[in-house]
């Protein structure tokens, strides 16, 4: 049993029976579906392992996300993001993969010790498992592209999938940012990239040559992937020292 992490005022723990998974679908429904009636859950969640982030003095959750534990590539079909994206390429990779779904910050937080104590929690996962590749559904809030745009500049001009992971054209509604290729107004593109996904590109991640346009949650998506034994050394010692 992984054993929680903790850093200044947090703790990371899985969820423990269905009263967390309860508290995660609310939080969920704050961030991605503006607190409207209905919740926010779906078939995935009972095959998921569910990570919460508390205030240790309130015991009020910050930050929740799910992973779904896969053997290797032969079983990303039964992935969130496979329905959304051709991810047959990825069949070929031969060890273990977490998909990280629904990771999501409560609106009035702002802590980055949360976003550092959730990665810390997600490594030692990671390392307790064997685990070659992180992989999931990068989100972008809303499903107009403008304001996006030095973003998806960006993602197209340095964070392209690799050819022999290159995830294709599924859904039906895409945004194809990466047609036109150019040079980024960076400070524009860092302040528009999602937390989550600034991580994972310091990291050494890529990201799929479309957004999906999510119209059920809100949002455009990208996928995202991050194969553990590419993470810089440096990088992977900070991950492993704040994992304790």
């Amino acid at each position: 049993m992984t054993q929680p992490v903790r850093r200044g005022i947090y703790q990371a723990r899985l969820a423990a029976g269905p009263a967390d998974l309860v508290a995660a679908r609310a939080l969920r429904q704050r961030v991605f579906r503006d607190g409207a009636p209905g919740g926010d859950a779906d078939p995935f969640d009972a095959r998921c392992r569910h990570v919460l982030v508390e205030e240790l003095a309130t015991g009020a959750l910050v930050c929740c996300y799910r992973l779904l534990p896969l053997s290797a590539g032969s079983d990303i079909g039964q992935s969130y993001a496979a329905q959304f994206y051709d991810v047959t390429a990825l069949v070929a990779f031969d060890a273990p993969m977490i998909e990280v779904g629904r990771f999501c910050i409560a609106p009035d937080r702002c802590d980055p010790d949360i976003l550092r104590l959730a990665w810390a929690m997600l490594t030692r996962m990671v390392d307790e498992g064997g685990i070659g590749m992180l992989f999931g559904c990068s989100s972008f809030r809303g499903t107009d592209a403008a304001p996006y745009r030095e973003a998806f500049a960006l993602l197209a001009h340095r964070h392209i999938a690799p050819g022999r992971w290159f995830p294709r054209v599924k859904a039906p509604a895409v945004v194809r940012f990466a047609e036109e290729v150019r040079a980024p107004d960076l400070g524009a593109a860092m302040r528009a990239m999602p937390p989550l996904l600034r991580t994972y590109l310091a990291m050494g991640g890529w990201v799929s040559d479309h957004a999906v346009i999510d119209r059920d949650l809100n949002t455009l998506h990208v996928f995202t992937g991050l194969e553990i034994g590419a993470i810089p050394p440096a990088r992977a010692r900070l991950l492993r020292a704040a994992a304790g």
